[in-house]
């Protein structure tokens, strides 16, 4: 199994639009962020896109992904779906519906902001195309087979109003947006090779995780490796990986990993 990390920035994206920062003019390439997503591509040959951030078509462009045959959403905000427009070029070509997975909040909320993809009766225009999309509904902890790997969605807190969804896609463990992660979701995530958490700032935040609150969740779940991802302008990445503890790494944009 292939994971790669398309974008890895918080939802302002780094640089940030206006900020005169030292990373957001830093000429490290690894300090270039753009939103959250991420691709896995299975042994089987299928490619599961994680999340539609709205740079989605330069990113799959950038790791040279021509073929998406299933969707993971996480949740429904706009750093993690408003570039699923971006997805036509995908369904164009195949004249399939591709299968969309979340929970049911967020398909619900994706599908009132994009009825178009979803609604067979709204048709292109003679000689133009839309993205086709097909809502699959998974419930809290329910495990499906995705090309010839088990995906489970994992509920996590994304402050005290949102719960998101993290996924265990065989030795893969996928967090992003926790708050923060309970005990019942660490005891999906145990037994994952490689862990993805979501790290803000170093300091706490009312609706993600901390460097040090990420930490301190990558010690109980016990993965090989981990990677923080959904990372800010406050941290230069060689910084950020140098103070950090043996296998856990900052993630940066176009990392590739076999897991």
């Amino acid at each position: 199994m292939k994971l790669t990390f398309l974008g890895t920035g918080t939802s302002f994206g780094v640089p940030q639009l206006g900020c005169g920062c030292a990373v957001c003019h830093s000429r490290d390439p690894r300090d270039r962020r753009t939103r959250v997503g991420a691709v896995v591509e299975t042994d089987s040959g299928e490619t599961i896109l994680i999340d539609t951030p709205p740079e989605l078509r330069l990113q799959l462009v950038q790791a040279d992904i021509n073929r998406v045959d299933a969707v993971l959403f996480t949740h429904d905000h706009a750093d993690h779906t408003h570039g699923i427009d971006d997805l036509r070029a995908i369904t164009s070509r195949s004249n399939a519906h591709l299968p969309m997975f979340g929970s049911a909040q967020t398909l619900g909320s994706i599908e009132q902001k994009f009825n178009y993809i979803f609604d067979d009766r709204i048709k292109p225009l003679p000689g133009t195309s839309k993205p086709q999309g097909r809502s699959v509904v998974l419930a809290p902890n329910e495990t499906v087979r995705i090309g010839g790997v088990d995906v489970t969605a994992v509920p996590v807190p994304h402050g005290p109003v949102t719960t998101v969804f993290a996924y265990r896609i065989g030795p893969l463990a996928y967090v992003t947006d926790a708050k923060s992660v309970p005990d019942e979701a660490i005891a999906q995530m145990r037994g994952a090779r490689v862990l993805v958490l979501n790290a803000l700032f170093r300091h706490p935040h009312p609706s993600h995780l901390s460097v040090p609150e990420a930490l301190d969740v990558a010690v109980k779940i016990g993965a090989s490796r981990t990677y923080l991802t959904h990372l800010t302008h406050d941290n230069f990445h060689a910084d950020l990986e140098a103070e950090l503890p043996e296998g856990v790494s900052p993630a940066f944009d176009g990392l590739s990993i076999t897991v």
